[in-house]
C-alpha cells in the first residue's frame, strides 16, 4: 500500500483514533493534520484561530495539507473537521492518484455526546453551553459540510461499530 489514507469527518467522528489503529495494523506513518500544523507553528489550534482567525487557520491547514500529500512517505492521516470544506481541498484530495478518502459517518446526536465535556478544547464549540444546544449546532454544521464529506471515495458508517472494526472495514475495502 504505497498511498495515502486520508480520514474525513465531523470533529468527534474518530478520525485520529481510527488513523491510530490504521497505523498499528499497517505499519504506516499516522499523521494528524491539526497536530502537524501546531507543531509546525508552534502554536495551539485553539491560539491560532483566536490571534488570527479562522481564515488564516484554514489557509495553513491548506499548506500544511499540500506539504503532506506532495510529501514521498505515504501515511495515514487524519483531517479536521473543516479541511475538506475549504478552498479546493477535496478536488485537491481528489486529484492525486496516491490518496483514498474514508468519511466516518457519525449521528449529530452521538457527535454531540462525544463533544459535550471536550468543547472547552475545541475552538468552534466552546460557546456552547447544553447539550441541546450543542446538538442543534452540529445538525446545522454537518448539513452544510456534507456535500463535502460525500466526496470522499468511500462512506464509513461507525454505528455501533469499535475502532478496531472500523479500521478493517477500510482495509478491507483498500484489498
Amino acid at each position: 500500500m504505497s498511498f495515502f489514507i486520508v480520514l474525513i469527518g465531523y470533529m468527534g467522528s474518530g478520525k485520529t483514533s481510527v488513523a491510530t489503529e490504521l497505523s498499528k495494523q499497517t505499519s504506516k506513518p499516522f499523521i494528524d493534520l491539526d497536530n502537524f500544523i501546531e507543531k509546525s507553528e508552534n502554536s495551539s489550534i485553539k491560539k491560532i484561530f483566536q490571534k488570527y482567525g479562522e481564515i488564516h487557520f484554514r489557509n495553513k491547514e491548506r499548506l500544511y495539507l499540500e506539504k503532506i500529500i506532495n510529501s514521498n512517505s505515504p501515511s495515514i492521516i487524519s483531517l479536521g473537521g473543516g479541511t475538506p470544506c475549504y478552498f479546493n481541498n477535496m478536488k485537491l484530495l481528489k486529484s492525486k492518484g496516491n490518496v483514498c478518502t474514508f468519511f466516518l459517518k457519525v449521528s449529530p446526536e452521538n457527535l454531540s455526546k462525544r463533544l459535550f465535556n471536550e468543547r472547552m478544547k475545541r475552538p468552534l464549540i466552546s460557546h456552547i453551553h447544553s447539550l441541546k444546544s450543542l446538538e442543534k449546532y452540529v445538525s446545522k454544521h454537518l448539513f452544510e459540510r456534507m456535500p463535502y464529506y460525500i466526496q470522499s471515495d468511500y462512506q464509513i458508517d461507525t454505528s455501533n461499530k469499535s475502532i478496531s472494526e472500523i479500521a478493517v472495514n477500510i482495509l478491507d475495502l483498500l484489498r
